[in-house]
């Protein structure tokens, strides 16, 4: 079972005004870190991304995902001693209305 880490920084809006289109970049700070993945708990496949980190490469990733309806993201982090996560809330208004 992925063990919850202070050692993966996780940056998303708190409120996306679009959900088509949210912002997300996670670093992490975790020895040997094999594979980050981004999932999103509230949509219909929750696996939305799904990064492979090869041996000398900065454990960083920034991208776009879809996000259904306000929701949990969460960070995986893949290392040699197992899985990490990280996990922030994102609310997503309709129509860009802040409502």
């Amino acid at each position: 079972d992925p063990k919850e880490s202070t050692e993966i920084a996780f940056k998303a809006p708190d409120i996306a005004e679009n959900g088509a289109v949210v912002p997300v970049e996670i670093e992490s700070k975790l020895p040997n870190t094999r594979g980050i993945a981004i999932l999103v708990e509230k949509n219909p496949h929750v696996m939305s991304a799904e990064f492979m980190i090869p041996d000398g490469t900065e454990p960083f990733v920034a991208t776009r995902v879809k996000v259904a309806e306000s929701s949990l993201i969460h960070a995986v982090v893949k290392t040699d001693a197992g899985a990490f996560y990280t996990t922030k809330l994102v609310k997503v208004t309709l129509g860009g209305c802040g409502g």
